[in-house]
């Protein structure tokens, strides 16, 4: 296919929901093969996770990153590969935190069989990590930041993620990141908590992250053969970057720069942007970009939210990508 170049986005932590994707794989050969594949690959932790997503289980057990994150990473991954096998190659990637592991095994920087095993041992090492989590928080970055800066709990709680012009991820241990929630509503701010257990993309992670680097160390690393852009760097990764082990693993304790990232992408030419994740999330980010909102770009979500028809969603949201990248 041609037409305006694809661009996928794959998903990260908080993203997740009970059931997300389950009928891709009854119903979608490609992904129930890759699933199976990939579950298999990933050992213990497969048994684990296969357990988790098809009983639907939900809350402390869906957000706990030894499910999250391989469900996370197979979604994406899987969409990816379920789009390749209907002849749609993106232009470039981007990964929302472990959806940059995805977005590299795509790009062919990892094989999967190699993809399983830096998943395991993501999974294991978050032995390694404090009890956490991230907080969504209505404001621009340095904003939000502003508000803790001078006080005790701005040497704990940090940048998670810049998501939009006015949407920032907090991220840290306990019991200092509840303390900024309270702070933080007190102040008359809108503030949530994501579905994570962990703090990642925080320091906090360091630890976890040297240990998930021996993990990505043990594995043959290839240039990409699809431009990845990095929610690491908010560019594209460069081939000596994709070749070190500690670029990849040191995410983990790093903000996601999503929407610099998304900017990268989306200030040049339109693009078709694609959102492979559960319940249209990055789509939700993507439309606030204004390439979208003047209609140079336009976005497609694939998976519909909870409450939806799946499989409807599924296949309305695959026409609409055909007709889109359609010359």
């Amino acid at each position: 296919m041609s037409g305006r170049p694809v661009v996928l986005m794959l998903p990260g932590q908080g993203f997740q929901h009970a059931g997300m994707a389950f009928e891709l794989y009854k119903r979608e050969p490609v992904f129930t093969a890759v699933a199976d594949e990939f579950l298999h690959a990933l050992g213990r932790w497969g048994t684990v996770v296969r357990e988790d997503w098809l009983s639907g289980a939900d809350g402390v057990r869906a957000d706990r990153g030894t499910t999250a994150q391989p469900l996370l990473f197979l979604i994406g991954y899987g969409v990816g590969r379920v789009l390749a096998d209907r002849g749609i190659r993106p232009a470039a990637l981007v990964g929302h935190s472990v959806g940059e592991l995805a977005a590299a095994t795509l790009a062919g920087v990892f094989d999967p069989p190699a993809a399983a095993r830096i998943l395991a041992g993501r999974c294991a090492a978050l032995a390694e990590a404090p009890p956490g989590g991230m907080l969504a928080v209505a404001g621009a970055p340095e904003e939000v930041l502003d508000r803790l800066r001078g006080t005790p709990l701005g040497q704990d709680v940090v940048l998670g993620a810049h998501n939009g012009p006015r949407q920032t991820i907090l991220a840290g241990p306990e019991p200092r990141l509840s303390e900024a929630r309270q702070a933080l509503a007190d102040a008359g701010v809108t503030v949530r908590r994501v579905r994570a257990l962990e703090p990642w993309h925080a320091p906090a992670m360091g630890r976890a992250a040297r240990a998930f680097g021996e993990a990505v160390a043990a594995e043959t690393l290839r240039r990409p053969g699809i431009p990845v852009v990095s929610t690491r760097t908010g560019r594209h990764v460069t081939e000596a970057e994709a070749l070190r082990p500690e670029f990849w693993a040191g995410q983990m304790a790093a903000p996601v720069l999503f929407w610099p990232a998304l900017r990268t992408l989306l200030d040049g030419e339109g693009r078709v942007v694609v959102d492979c994740g559960p319940a249209g999330a990055l789509a939700t980010l993507a439309r606030r970009h204004p390439s979208v909102a003047e209609r140079r770009s336009t976005v497609v979500p694939l998976l519909a939210p909870p409450g939806r028809d799946a499989w409807e969603g599924w296949t309305q949201g695959l026409a609409r990508l055909e007709a889109a990248v359609r010359p």
